[in-house]
Parts: structure tokens; C-alpha cells; sequence
């Protein structure tokens, strides 16, 4: 086994003395959390799509934002949608996408 570097030897340091405190999530992340690894073991079928680039960016941006792989994030979203407890929070990141939508719509 290495030896602990300084940064390691600052953290045992602080942990022996008692300056590090837990921080235990609230209970509707640990939901969050319990859902996503649920839904992570319960895959019984692959599905292939094709989406637009800028989406899959979308789509892994917000994944990265709520700190899961992406294809957990999708297949989250889909499993909320089809039992009804889809709910969209609105998002800090600027779409890419909506920028095509647009100019699709205008044409």
C-alpha cells in the first residue's frame, strides 16, 4: 500500500480530530438516488434511437447536472413518463437544440 500523500495526511488529520462532519443527503435525494439504481438494475431490454446531436448534448449536460450517466437519465425520464409522474424542473443549462426548433418553426 502507498503511502498517504500531504493532502491524504491533511484530511486523516482533520478526521482524528473531529473537524470533518458527515453530510448525509436529504431524504428526496436518497429517493432520487434509490429510484435511479433501481431503475439501473431493471433493465430487461436494449432500445436503439437516433436523436439530433445537439439533443444527446442536451441530454448529457443535464445528466452531468444531476450527476448520473446519461443513459440512466433517459431511461429515467421514460420510465416517469410512461407512469405518469413526469415532471420537467426547470434547468440552469441553455438548451442547444431550441435554437434548430426555431428556425424549423419559421420556416
Amino acid at each position: 500500500m502507498k503511502k498517504p500523500d500531504a493532502f491524504e495526511q491533511d484530511i486523516l488529520a482533520a478526521y482524528e480530530k473531529g473537524e470533518l462532519k458527515s453530510t448525509s443527503p436529504s431524504r428526496a435525494k436518497l429517493a432520487k438516488f434509490k429510484a435511479a439504481a433501481s431503475a439501473t438494475f431493471l433493465k430487461e431490454k436494449r432500445v436503439n434511437i437516433r436523436i439530433s446531436t445537439p439533443d444527446l448534448m442536451d441530454i448529457q449536460a443535464r445528466a452531468l447536472e444531476e450527476g448520473m450517466p446519461y443513459q440512466t437519465l433517459i431511461a429515467s425520464v421514460l420510465h416517469k413518463y410512461v407512469s405518469g409522474r413526469f415532471v420537467e424542473p426547470s434547468s440552469s443549462l441553455k438548451s442547444r437544440s431550441s435554437g434548430a426548433r426555431e428556425k424549423r418553426r419559421e420556416s
